[in-house]
C-alpha cells in the first residue's frame, strides 16, 4: 500500500518541481528586464543632467573679476575691476572676511557688483609650467652615486628645515635660505635637486635662468616676482634655478639688454632678502661658472651654502656605473674595476652614456644582453668622443 502511495506521489512532486522551475525562470527574466530598465533610467538621468547643465550655462549670467584695493568699513570694500574702474561694494555674508584682504581676486555680481566669491590668485602660464610633478620628480637618493657628502649637506640645508623646523627653533638659528651647486656639466646638479624634491613632500619649480630673460622691459623681473609669490602660496616649495649665471652675472655698464638682466638680478636679490620672509621656500641655484656670478648674490644671507659637485673619483665612478648598469640585461661577469680605470675624467652623464652605448653594441650584434666586451668598447668610444670637447674646431685655422 505504501509503495502505491509513493508511486502516486511522484507525479505530484514532479509537477511541483516543474512549477518551481517555471516560476524561477519567470523571476530571472523579470529581474533581467528590471536591470535593463534601471540602466535605461540611469542613462536618461545622465542625459537629463547634461541637458540641464547646458540650459544653466545658456541662462546663467557672467560675473566681473576685480581686485580688492582696501577696506572702507566692516561692510564695504573698494574694488578695482579689470577695466580699471573702481567701485564701492559689499560682499555676501557667506564669505569669510579674513579672505577679503588687499590684492585678493574676487568675482563681482554683474548687476549689484556685490562680491560673491573669492578667486584663486592668477598664475602666470610661464610660472605654472615650471612645476615638476609625478614621474619627473620621482628620483631617489639610491639613484645617485658618488655624491654622498653633497647629499648630506643638501639634506641638512634644504630638507631638514622643511621637515623638522622645530629643531632650528630649539637651537636658536635661522635655517639657510639658499644653496648654490657649482661644478662641471653632467655631474648631477639637477639630479640632486630633483632627489631632494622627491624625498620632501613639497612643490618643486624648475626654471632655466636664460628662459626668464625677456626682450620687454620689466617682464623678466615680473616673472621672478610671480615665481616667488607662487612658491609662498604653495609652501613648502623648492625653487631650482639652473644656469643662474644667465641672470646672476657680474653687473657692468652695457646695452639695454644688459640693464634688463641687471633689473632681473636686483628683483632676485630682493626676493631672497626683502621684507617678505621666504618661510618654507628654499632656493637651489646651479651653475658651471661660479666665477662669473655677482658678489651680491654670493654673500651670506642669500646663498648661505656653496656645494661643489665635482667629477667623481674612482669610488664614485664605480657607484654611478653600477647604478646605470643595473638596468641592463647582462650576461657573464662585468669587470667594473677595469671600466673605472678606463673612464678617468668621466662625469655621471658620460658613465650613463657608456651603458647606453654598450646596449647599442649588443643590439647591433643581434643580442638581447650586454657583455663585458660591450662595456669595454663603449667606454673607449665615449673616451674618443670626449676628446672633441676640448679640441679646437676643425675649421679654426682655415
Amino acid at each position: 500500500m505504501q509503495k502505491q502511495l509513493g508511486y502516486h506521489a511522484n507525479p505530484e512532486r514532479e509537477e511541483l518541481r516543474q512549477d518551481v522551475i517555471n516560476k524561477t525562470a519567470v523571476r530571472n527574466a523579470a529581474q533581467e528586464r528590471l536591470r535593463g530598465l534601471m540602466q535605461e533610467v540611469k542613462a536618461q538621468q545622465e542625459e537629463l543632467e547634461h541637458v540641464q547643465d547646458q540650459i544653466s550655462a545658456l541662462l546663467s549670467i557672467g560675473q566681473y573679476v576685480g581686485e580688492i584695493l582696501r577696506q572702507v568699513d566692516e561692510e564695504r570694500y573698494i574694488v578695482q575691476s579689470i577695466s580699471g574702474a573702481r567701485h564701492l561694494v559689499g560682499y555676501k555674508k557667506s564669505i569669510k572676511r579674513e579672505k577679503l584682504k588687499f590684492g585678493a581676486r574676487v568675482a563681482l555680481e554683474i548687476i549689484t557688483l556685490t562680491i560673491v566669491k573669492v578667486l584663486p590668485r592668477a598664475v602666470d602660464p610661464q610660472v605654472y609650467n615650471m612645476q615638476i610633478t609625478g614621474d619627473e620628480k620621482n628620483v631617489s637618493f639610491q639613484e645617485i652615486g658618488g655624491l654622498q657628502e653633497q647629499m648630506r649637506q643638501m639634506r641638512e640645508v634644504v630638507e631638514l628645515p622643511l621637515t623638522n623646523p622645530e629643531l632650528f627653533l630649539r637651537v636658536g638659528i635661522t635655517p639657510p635660505k639658499g644653496v648654490l651647486l657649482y661644478g662641471p656639466p653632467g655631474t648631477g646638479k639637477t639630479l640632486l635637486a630633483k632627489a631632494i624634491a622627491s624625498n620632501v613632500d613639497a612643490a618643486f619649480l624648475k626654471v632655466v635662468a636664460s628662459s626668464i630673460v625677456d626682450k620687454y622691459i620689466g617682464e623678466s623681473a615680473r616673472v621672478v616676482r610671480e615665481m616667488f609669490a607662487y612658491a609662498r602660496e604653495h609652501e613648502p616649495c623648492i625653487i631650482f634655478i639652473d644656469e643662474v649665471d644667465a641672470i646672476g652675472g657680474k653687473r657692468i655698464d652695457g646695452t639695454s639688454s644688459d640693464r634688463e638682466i641687471q633689473r632681473t638680478l636686483m628683483e632676485l636679490l630682493y626676493q631672497l632678502d626683502g621684507f617678505d620672509k621666504l618661510g618654507k621656500v628654499k632656493v637651489i641655484m646651479a651653475t658651471n661658472r661660479p666665477d662669473t656670478l655677482d658678489s651680491a648674490l654670493m654673500r651670506p644671507g642669500r646663498l648661505d651654502r656653496k656645494i661643489e659637485i665635482g667629477l667623481p673619483n674612482e669610488a664614485g665612478r664605480l657607484d654611478v656605473l653600477k647604478i646605470h648598469a643595473s638596468k641592463l640585461t647582462k650576461q657573464g661577469d662585468i669587470d667594473y674595476d677595469s671600466l673605472v680605470k678606463l673612464s678617468e675624467g668621466f662625469n655621471g652623464a658620460d658613465l650613463r652614456n657608456v651603458c647606453t652605448e654598450a646596449g647599442m653594441f649588443a643590439v647591433r650584434a643581434g643580442r638581447d644582453y650586454v657583455t663585458n666586451e660591450d662595456f669595454n668598447k663603449a667606454t673607449r668610444k665615449v673616451a674618443e668622443a670626449k676628446k672633441l670637447e676640448g679640441a679646437p674646431h676643425q675649421y679654426a685655422d682655415q
